[in-house]
């Protein structure tokens, strides 16, 4: 079997993986990318993605963010609460930004960097499936196939950004199933609101509604068997108890695309992973509820911040005990708040306790009329807890 050494193998070439890629790709390092898709195959992923404006200022360093297309900007976000008094609104102008964020296909992301790393010298196996992830005390060394032929290469430092399978096996993360399944689609309505993003919370769980080109990508949260049932409804049922559900904030729900569902859950791995040598990074390292849309915006800041500490780092210590701890150190507060501010979101409004609904609005009510809280509230959400 023959062996190829790199100072960095990155195991998934999905936003995350390329992202770190495309940050380290001026440095004088070797680096290659493992992806299992074929070479020019279109992501199917039909996810929208929310971004942070804070993301998008990283995308713009790292040259991609004006090739993305279908785009469309949140200025406003709109918090409120089913049969509640509370509500709060964060406004781009408030906060002194252009936008608060934006909202745009998983695929148009994806696209965008892959297109960025074939300009550059960073090699990208594609069809690469990895099979084993092992490390010693001075490099980690990665064992994939690509069609019927086994390979296996050798890194200082190997990032794993693929959702981590390889290390769960045998290092289970932290795991916390709230119960819940997201129904993602595409609705048009009769009163759609320009830039206007909401977040309303409800007793099932919260309904996002993202404001994207002629109408809304929604993110409706459900107990797991009534998600299903969702599924199942026709157009018009869906459409009726969407409003039902949501209210009339935006009048009515006239049109809706094919629907999907995935399970939510809370998945943290340890910190510091058992292997030398390796790293975790974005959904390999943690994946969240996506309420207040956190999870993509905090995995794009792992790589960034990650790609800084390997700049800094001399070729002795790339991989080593110290630099990851450096890394660790400098992501553990941010991560650690963004875990708790999504969970601390579902605990709290997904019931309807009769007490705690009251507590809620107020919240809610002093959000709105609290200005420093605001601000932090939408500093968090744009950059993160190290913003």
């Amino acid at each position: 079997m023959n062996e190829t050494n790199y100072d960095i193998a990155i195991i998934g070439g999905g936003p995350v993986g390329s992202a770190l890629a495309l940050a380290l790709k001026d440095s004088p390092l070797k680096i290659c990318v493992l992806e299992a898709r074929p070479a020019d195959t279109p992501s199917t992923d039909a996810r929208a993605l929310a971004l942070s404006y804070g993301s998008r200022l990283l995308l713009d360093r790292l040259g991609v963010w004006h090739a993305i297309r279908e785009v469309s900007p949140i200025r406003t976000i709109h918090i409120s609460q089913k049969q509640s008094f509370g509500r709060a609104l964060l406004r781009a102008k408030e906060m002194k930004v252009p936008e608060l964020g934006y909202v745009l296909p998983y695929p148009a992301l994806q696209d965008a960097l892959t297109d960025a790393l074939r300009g550059e010298a960073i090699e990208t196996l594609y069809s690469a499936s990895v099979t084993a992830l092992e490390s010693s005390d001075d490099q980690a060394v990665i064992r994939y196939r690509q069609g019927d032929a086994e390979y296996a290469l050798r890194a200082r430092l190997a990032v794993v950004a693929d959702g981590g399978r390889l290390l769960a096996e045998k290092h289970p993360p932290a795991f916390r199933d709230y119960g819940q399944s997201a129904v993602i689609a595409h609705v048009t309505c009769t009163a759609p609101r320009a830039d206007t993003a909401f977040e309303r919370f409800t007793a099932q769980g919260p309904v996002a509604l993202l404001p994207y080109m002629d109408g809304y990508e929604i993110v409706w949260t459900a107990p797991h068997d009534r998600a299903q049932e969702m599924l199942e409804w026709d157009d018009a049922t869906f459409l009726t108890e969407l409003h039902a559900h949501f209210g009339d904030r935006v009048g009515d729900f006239v049109s809706a695309s094919k629907r999907s569902c995935f399970p939510l859950g809370l998945k943290k791995a340890p910190q510091q992973t058992p292997l030398p040598h390796v790293v975790l990074l974005g959904n390999a390292a943690q994946t969240m509820h996506p309420v207040a849309g956190q999870g993509f915006n905090l995995g794009l800041r792992d790589a960034w911040d990650l790609a800084q500490v390997i700049l800094d780092a001399t070729p002795a210590t790339l991989g080593s005990d110290d630099m990851l701890a450096a890394y660790r150190a400098d992501r553990r507060l941010d991560r650690e708040a963004g875990i708790r501010f999504t969970d601390s979101l579902v605990r709290l409004f997904s019931n309807d306790l009769p007490l705690l609904g009251t507590t809620r609005a107020a919240a809610l009510s002093a959000l709105d009329c609290l200005p420093l809280a605001k601000k932090f509230v939408a500093k968090r959400m744009m950059f993160g807890a190290n913003g």
